[in-house]
Formats: C-alpha cells, sequence, structure tokens
C-alpha cells in the first residue's frame, strides 16, 4: 500500500514512525508547507518524493491513501480533495473547526465509498482500550470521567517548539478528544455545557475552559482545559466506574491507587498513533468502516457545535 503524508510536521513524524512498523506500507510522498525542511524529513525517512503541493503528491503513480497532519483550517478542504482524487484518507484530529465542513467530508465520504477516518487517537490508546473491553463484556458502566488537559501554550508553538502557521483551538481540537471518547465509553451524549475564560488579546482565543457532559446512560463528565497550565503537560482521565476506578495517561493506566495495569496484551504496540495506523490501513484492505471512520465521530463535532453557540452566546 502506497501512503502519502501531508504535514511533516511534529505529529506527522509520529505516523511515520508508526507507518514504519506496518508489513507492506511504503510512504511515497510527503508534504510540506516549507520545501527545504519537507525535503529533510523526506530523506530522514527514505522518501522519495517531497513538495509544497498536495494535488502533486495526489498524482504521484500508485497512490492509494493519504494520511493529514496539516493545520486544522485545512483539514476538510483537504480531505474532500483527497477523496475526490479517488484516495482514501485520515485526517488527524480535528476533522473540522465548523460543524459545516465536518459534515461535507462525511457527505464526500458517502458519495465515494472510500475509507474516510479521523485520528481519535484515544480510542486506540491501550490504556481506553482496556477499559472499553471490559465496558463490551459487561464488566463495568462509568459512572463519571474527570479529564484534565493541560498545556503550556501561550504562543503559536508546535510539540517540538517549532512555531506554528496556525492557532491552536482548546475546542475544536483538544475537547474532541475527550468528548469522543466519553461517548466511545458512556454512550451517546445529550447534554453539554461549557464556558471559558478571558480571551487571548494576540491568539484570539480563550486559554482556559470547563466542559460538563452527560451520557444517555447517565453517566457524567467534567472537562478542564487549558493553555496557561505550567506544570504537568498533556492529558489525564480518571475513570471512575461502578466496579473499580482507573487513571489513563496516554498508553498507560493505574488504578485509582496508582497500581500499574498490564496493558502488554491488549494490542500488538503500546503506542497509540501506530495502532490507529493499523486501523486505518487494515479497514482499507478489508474493505470495511474503520473505527473512527467520519461517520462515527461526527457526533462530537455536533457537540463541539452546540457548545461553540454557548461560548459565543455568552461573550
Amino acid at each position: 500500500m502506497k501512503i502519502a503524508l501531508a504535514g511533516a510536521g511534529a505529529f506527522g513524524e509520529k505516523h511515520l514512525d508508526g507507518l514504519q512498523k506496518i508489513d507492506g506500507v511504503e510512504v511515497i510522498s510527503v508534504v510540506g508547507r516549507r520545501l527545504e525542511p519537507t525535503q529533510a524529513v523526506a530523506a530522514k525517512y527514505g522518501i522519495a518524493h517531497a513538495t509544497t503541493e498536495l494535488a502533486e503528491a495526489l498524482e504521484q503513480p500508485g497512490l492509494d491513501a493519504v494520511i493529514l497532519c496539516t493545520p486544522t483550517q485545512m483539514h476538510a478542504a483537504q480531505a474532500i480533495q483527497c477523496m475526490d482524487a479517488g484516495k482514501h484518507v485520515q485526517v488527524e484530529i480535528p476533522l473540522c473547526d465548523s460543524l459545516a465542513d465536518g459534515e461535507a467530508v462525511l457527505a464526500k465520504a458517502q458519495e465515494t465509498g472510500l475509507t474516510a477516518m479521523v485520528g481519535h487517537t484515544r480510542r486506540f490508546n491501550p490504556s481506553h482500550q482496556y477499559i472499553h473491553r471490559k465496558i463490551a463484556a459487561g464488566e463495568l458502566n462509568v459512572q463519571q470521567m474527570d479529564v484534565q488537559t493541560y498545556f503550556f501554550r501561550r504562543q503559536n508553538m508546535n510539540a517540538k517548539g517549532e512555531a506554528r502557521s496556525w492557532t491552536d483551538h482548546l475546542l475544536w481540537h483538544h475537547a474532541a478528544h475527550t468528548v469522543d471518547l466519553f461517548a466511545y465509553q458512556a454512550g451517546p451524549i445529550v447534554a453539554a455545557n461549557a464556558i471559558q475564560g478571558p480571551i487571548h488579546p494576540e491568539l484570539g482565543i480563550a486559554m482556559d475552559m470547563s466542559i460538563q457532559l452527560k451520557a444517555e446512560s447517565g453517566a457524567i463528565c467534567t472537562l478542564s482545559l487549558s493553555f496557561n497550565n505550567d506544570g504537568p503537560l498533556g492529558t489525564f482521565f480518571r475513570y471512575i466506574c461502578d466496579n473499580g476506578t482507573w487513571i489513563a495517561r496516554y498508553d498507560d493506566l493505574v488504578t485509582g491507587r496508582e497500581e500499574p495495569v498490564d496493558l502488554s496484551g491488549v494490542a500488538v504496540s503500546n503506542n497509540g498513533i501506530e495502532l490507529q495506523d493499523r486501523e486505518f490501513v487494515a479497514a482499507i484492505r478489508e474493505g470495511r468502516e474503520p473505527n473512527s471512520s467520519v461517520a462515527q465521530v461526527l457526533p462530537c463535532y455536533r457537540v463541539l457545535h452546540q457548545l461553540e453557540q454557548q461560548l459565543n452566546a455568552a461573550r
């Protein structure tokens, strides 16, 4: 399978690392904003073609699929561009920053029948898979999720400390992880509320946000998000269940008493990005809908849209 990767930044390299571990997969083109650093990434990973134009990558002979790690504001239009070219597509989270754009991607996926998947990595982290399997087996039910998403990011910088050409967003990007995961673990969301702190004078976004969710099952979720937190960085999930408590930190899991949980048998890897890419490749090969398909995650973006309307009305 021949794949192109668009977005040769910090997260793009995580995908390239994961794809190297999947048999029968070859990355044949990498796309970036500036040619010289894109060529450097291509050389690092032994990729023959580098370009600044997605359209040029889509014309590479034998190309089957594209993974988009480009700025959020480009995701929907580029996903549609890839499917118009007859290519399967995986879009990094978030799918979009407006519900209309997300609905347009879903319509294109349904029209073409191509595999269209979104990088909702929490569905694939072994820590969350472990909980999901217990729920599916009827061993437990979520009563409450308490989630903290904390960064110290007062400038447009990526995970490698390099300047970004775009502005990240607590609601459309970082909250999307938890909104989708909560529905995945506890069932459809029936109520959602949000408040936000002051708008940053230069970035034009709220740097702090609090979200409450309720699922059809009765489970609740409290999500705190901040770009102002100068402390432990990342997202931490506390699952309070009817039969146990767990804390998930990316690919690691401990009990509520901080006892490590052995995740060695959960998946073939302990890397959520690699597992996400394995699902994308497998779904294409098997001609089936992937976990985290556009259709499966769009309810999350409908909730984000409702929350955005609430926040705008309160400003």
